[in-house]
C-alpha cells in the first residue's frame, strides 16, 4: 500500500507541467496564441492555451512572473512600450534587452501588423484624404481611438504632436466596437491594424503615414528563456514558426474567424496541417456545455467571494455599529473601495496575486464589503431601545446578547446587504475573464470581438438569469429564516 502511494506520488511530482500559452483580447492575437499552443503540441509538450488576457502590460506581466510560458507580440510595441530606447529594427538589440528580463524572442513570423488610420473610402473620397497630413485639414472630423492607442508611447499624443493634428473630438472606445460605430456615422476615423479583416469589409481607406511615424511591427513569439531546458520541443516548435505567415495569409485567417464565424482552434488547426504538416484533434463543444463550464466558473469566483464577505463584513460591521468611531473609519473604507473602477482594480491586483480567478475573486470580495457592512451596521442600530434594555434586564451577558436577541433582530438588514453584495458579483464577475478567470464574461467578450450577438448572449442572458435567481433565492431564505414579525408583514 506504502509503496502504491509513493508511486503515485512520484507520477504526480515527475507529470509534464504544461507550457501556459497566454494571447491578447483580440482575434489576431488568439489565432496566433492557438497556432503557437498547436505546434507546441504537435512536438510532444503538454500545453495550454490562456486566451484573451487582457493587453500588452498583462501579459508582458505574465511572461515575466512565470505565470504564462510564451505569448505573441510585436516588435513596434516592443521598442515603444516594454524595452524603451530599442529601435523596432534592431532584432539583435531587441534579444539583448530581452535576456536581460528572463525572455527570449523567435525571428519575425513573416509579417509587418503596424498601427493606421483608417476613414471610411466614401469620405475619404470626398474630401480628398490619401495620407495622415491630409487630416491636418480636418478639425471637425470624429475620431474613435482604441483605449490602447490613446495611452501608448506610440499612440495618439505622439501622432498628434508628429502630424500637428488638430482634432478635439476624439474618443475612446474598444477596437471591434470602433468598426460598428464607423458604420453607424458615430465616428469618422479609428486607429486600425493593417491585418485586420474589417478594412475590407467596411470598405475603408488606410491613409498613408508620409511622415513615417509608425514603427514596424513583425509580429513575433516571446517565450521565457528557461523554456528550451524545461520543454526543448515546445521552444523548438516556436521558434521554427519564423518566416512561416505572410500579411496575406494572417488577413485571411483573421477573415476566416471574423467574417465566416470559424474558430480561431480550428482556423489554426488547419492552417498547421496545410502548412506545417502538423495534426491536431480540436475538440467540439456544443452551446449547452460551454454554458455549463462557464456557469461553474462564475458560480465559483461570486460563492468564494460572498462567503469570505460575509466572514469578513458581519463582524466589521458588528463593531462599527458598537463603537461609533471605527464605524466612521470603517464604512469610509469601504466606500472609497466602492469608487474604485472595477477594471482598474483588477489591474491593480494583479502584481499581487497574478492572472486568473484569485484578482478576480479578490475584487470581488471587496465590492462586496460595503453593503454587508453597511446593512450590518444600519441593522444593529435600528434594534429599539426598549428591546436592548429587556435583553440586559434578563441579565445576558454582552455577547449573549448581540448572539440570541440583537443579530436575530437585525437579520433582515443584514441578508438585504448580502443579497445586495451577491446580485453585484454576479454582474461584476463578467470582467473576471479579463484577466483568465472565464465565467459569463468570456462569451461576452468574444462576442464584441467577433461583433456576434449570439455570442455575447451566450453570456449575458444567464449572467442576467443567475442575478434573478440570486434574488429569488434569497426571498426564500429570508422566508425561512427571518420570522413573519420582522418581514414588515410580508
Amino acid at each position: 500500500m506504502r509503496g502504491a502511494v509513493l508511486l503515485a506520488l512520484c507520477a504526480l511530482g515527475c507529470a509534464p507541467k504544461a507550457v501556459r500559452v497566454g494571447s491578447k483580447n483580440f482575434t489576431e492575437g488568439v489565432i496566433l496564441g492557438e497556432v503557437a499552443a498547436r505546434a507546441c503540441a504537435a512536438g510532444g509538450a503538454v500545453t495550454e492555451h490562456r486566451r484573451q488576457l487582457g493587453g500588452t502590460a498583462v501579459l508582458w506581466r505574465a511572461l515575466r512572473s512565470g505565470e504564462i510560458d510564451a505569448y505573441p507580440e510585436y516588435t513596434g510595441t516592443l521598442a515603444s512600450e516594454l524595452l524603451r530606447g530599442v529601435d523596432a529594427r534592431d532584432l539583435r538589440g531587441m534579444r539583448r534587452a530581452l535576456a536581460r528580463e528572463g525572455v527570449a524572442m523567435t525571428a519575425p513570423l513573416g509579417f509587418n501588423n503596424t498601427y493606421a488610420i483608417g476613414v471610411p473610402e466614401a469620405l475619404a473620397s470626398a474630401r480628398g484624404l490619401r495620407t495622415l497630413s491630409d487630416l491636418q485639414r480636418e478639425p471637425g472630423l470624429a475620431l474613435g481611438l482604441s483605449h490602447e492607442f490613446l495611452d501608448r508611447a506610440d499612440g495618439w499624443a505622439g501622432l498628434r504632436a508628429r502630424y500637428g493634428l488638430p482634432q478635439r473630438d476624439v474618443r475612446g472606445m474598444d477596437h471591434d466596437l470602433a468598426y460598428r460605430a464607423l458604420s453607424s456615422g458615430a465616428i469618422q476615423a479609428t486607429d486600425l491594424y493593417t491585418t485586420d479583416a474589417e478594412i475590407a469589409w467596411h470598405r475603408l481607406r488606410v491613409l498613408s503615414d508620409d511622415r513615417e511615424y509608425f514603427p514596424e511591427y513583425s509580429a513575433v513569439l516571446l517565450y521565457r528563456a528557461d523554456l528550451p531546458r524545461r520543454s526543448p520541443s515546445c521552444a523548438r516548435a516556436l521558434e521554427s514558426l519564423g518566416g512561416s505567415l505572410d500579411a496575406a495569409t494572417m488577413i485571411d485567417l483573421n477573415d476566416q474567424v471574423k467574417r465566416r464565424r470559424r474558430t480561431e482552434s480550428s482556423v489554426a488547426a488547419a492552417w498547421l496541417e496545410a502548412h506545417r504538416g502538423l495534426r491536431s484533434a480540436v475538440a467540439s463543444e456544443g452551446r449547452a456545455e460551454r454554458v455549463w463550464q462557464r456557469t461553474r466558473e462564475h458560480l465559483a469566483m461570486v460563492l468564494s467571494s460572498l462567503l469570505a464577505a460575509v466572514l469578513c463584513a458581519v463582524p466589521l460591521g458588528v463593531a462599527a455599529a458598537k463603537r461609533p468611531r471605527l464605524g466612521t473609519l470603517v464604512l469610509g473604507a469601504a466606500g472609497v473601495l466602492q469608487t474604485v473602477p472595477s477594471l482598474a482594480l483588477l489591474v491593480l491586483l494583479i502584481p499581487l496575486l497574478g492572472i486568473g480567478a484569485a484578482p478576480a475573486v479578490a475584487a470581488l470580495f471587496l465590492y462586496s464589503l460595503l453593503p454587508i457592512v453597511q446593512n450590518t451596521v444600519a441593522g444593529l442600530r435600528g434594534i429599539s431601545p426598549a428591546l436592548r434594555e429587556s435583553a440586559e434586564a434578563l441579565g445576558l451577558p454582552p455577547f449573549a446578547r448581540l448572539r440570541l436577541v440583537e443579530l436575530p433582530l437585525a437579520l433582515p438588514s443584514i441578508l438585504a446587504g448580502v443579497k445586495t453584495a451577491a446580485v453585484i458579483n454576479v454582474g461584476t464577475a463578467t470582467l473576471g475573464a479579463m484577466v483568465g478567470a472565464g465565467g459569463y464574461g468570456q462569451p461576452i467578450l468574444r462576442g464584441i470581438r467577433l461583433d456576434s450577438t449570439s455570442t455575447i448572449m451566450e453570456g449575458a442572458l444567464p449572467a442576467a438569469a443567475l442575478a434573478l435567481l440570486t434574488q429569488a433565492l434569497f426571498a426564500c431564505i429570508e422566508r425561512v429564516a427571518v420570522p413573519r414579525s420582522l418581514r414588515g408583514g410580508r
